[in-house]
């Protein structure tokens, strides 16, 4: 129940900064590409929640690092839970 809610908070916070940064940023490019990076790793964030963290490529890896450079609520979060809030996206 707890990690249920602990990705219900993280998705949410993904999603809320995401829509925050595309609004307020959506004339700088490197911020519009740094968020499209993130969802362009939708499919490694699959691959690597079906496989409990063991397949991960390199989109996932940057993503991960935008989300933890961008969002200071992401920072804690565990890589599971940053892969399962990126494919709630």
């Amino acid at each position: 129940m707890a990690q249920a809610q602990t990705l219900k908070a993280t998705s949410n916070i993904v999603v809320r900064a995401l829509g925050r940064s595309i609004d307020f940023t959506s004339d700088t490019t490197s911020s519009v590409r740094n968020w499209k990076l993130v969802l362009e790793a939708r499919d490694d964030a699959a691959s690597y929640v079906a496989s409990n963290g063991d397949i991960h490529g390199a989109l996932l890896d940057a993503a991960f690092m935008t989300l933890r450079d961008r969002l200071p609520e992401a920072r804690n979060a565990s890589d599971q839970d940053l892969a399962e809030a990126i494919l709630a996206l």
